[in-house]
């Protein structure tokens, strides 16, 4: 009997352990099979770096001439002839139309009696023939006949007052000028653009600050200007000043009336700079985001605010911190936390 015992002890310890052995088995299987399931996501990174990020801002306007000359006679008259039309350059002082000039001759003839007259007057004055009197009444009369010829001289042939192009012509040979000038004139060099900055940037706007321009009808070209006046009062409305951008247009290939933007460097911060292909956007909102490499081989989601675009960069407000490192492929598989191998070629 008491053999009978030993052997049954015996048996059912080696069943125990033969059931503890297959528990811890199992135990280390599942453990092995849940290692195997973490995935490992192949990635390329790129590390930031802070630098000079200049600050600028852009604006939009119209082209302008520098000045516009609306000519015209003073009273209407007959046009006798237009020397010029629309497209034409012109010199300041050419002679651009003349009018119907009857009455000039006569006013001419009386201004050049009034100066003999004047002029005896004048020599007798000199050794005592003629009083204090009749030399101013004889002055006088000379002044008013050359005013009245000058007058009508100004009206019978009209002088450009700039270096320009004509921009416009209304009359004909022959039309009586009243009511539109006869012609514009346009000084296109230089030319300006009226731009309404934001008050905030008032104290840092200052006169002869360089500027870009670009123009719809050169593409991305650029042209140099500089603000060459900044008008001193707030629009309380618009929260707004105008600034002028003038441009010298040597070439005058910018013409009146084209758009223009205006972009104005005002400012240089220190600030991380970020590759465009790190910055991903959260899909239904505006967030824009980045994968940032840990040091136990996993990314975290960072939220970022971004800045000016760089060509193939982001200026990053904020976000990052100098020399992170940030993924640039592969984010398309990846969550917070996620592990990764990094495979830079």
């Amino acid at each position: 009997m008491k053999k009978f015992l030993s052997v049954l002890l015996v048996v059912c310890a080696l069943t125990a352990v033969s059931c503890g052995s297959n528990k811890g088995e199992k135990k280390a299987d599942a453990e092995v099979k849940v290692e195997a399931e973490v995935e490992v996501h192949n990635v390329e990174v790129a590390t930031v770096a802070a630098r000079e990020v200049v600050q600028q801002v852009v604006f939009t306007g119209n082209v302008e001439a520098e000045v516009v000359n609306n000519i015209a006679p003073q009273a209407p008259r007959r046009i006798k002839e237009i020397r010029v039309d629309v497209g034409d350059h012109v010199k300041k002082g050419d002679l651009l139309v003349s009018l119907e000039n009857s009455a000039l001759v006569q006013a001419q003839a009386q201004m050049n009696n009034a100066k003999i007259e004047y002029d005896r007057t004048d020599e007798l004055y000199k050794i005592g023939g003629a009083s204090k009197s009749e030399w101013d009444a004889r002055r006088l009369q000379y002044e008013v006949a050359k005013s009245s010829y000058e007058n009508l001289l100004e009206n019978t042939t009209l002088i450009a007052p700039v270096d320009g192009i004509v921009t416009a012509r209304n009359y004909d040979k022959g039309d009586m000028a009243g009511g539109l000038p006869v012609l514009v004139v346009e000084q296109i060099r230089p030319v300006k653009i009226m731009i309404n900055i934001s008050e905030g940037l008032f104290a840092k706007v200052r006169k002869g600050m360089k500027v870009f321009v670009t123009l719809e009808a050169y593409g991305d070209e650029q042209f140099a200007g500089t603000i060459s006046r900044i008008y001193p009062t707030i629009n309380n409305a618009t929260r707004t000043f105008q600034a002028e951008v003038t441009i010298p247009n040597r070439d005058e290939r910018v013409r009146p009336g084209m758009f223009a933007r205006v972009t104005l460097p005002y400012d240089k911060f220190v600030r991380v700079v970020a590759p465009d292909r790190a910055v991903n956007k959260l899909m239904g909102s505006g967030d824009r985001y980045v994968y940032v490499l840990q040091a136990d081989g996993t990314v975290r989601y960072t939220n970022v605010e971004l800045g000016r675009r760089l060509d193939t960069e982001w200026e990053i407000i904020s976000g990052l911190e100098d020399g992170q490192t940030v993924v640039v492929k592969g984010q398309t598989a990846l969550t917070n936390g996620s592990k990764v191998n990094v495979v830079n070629k």
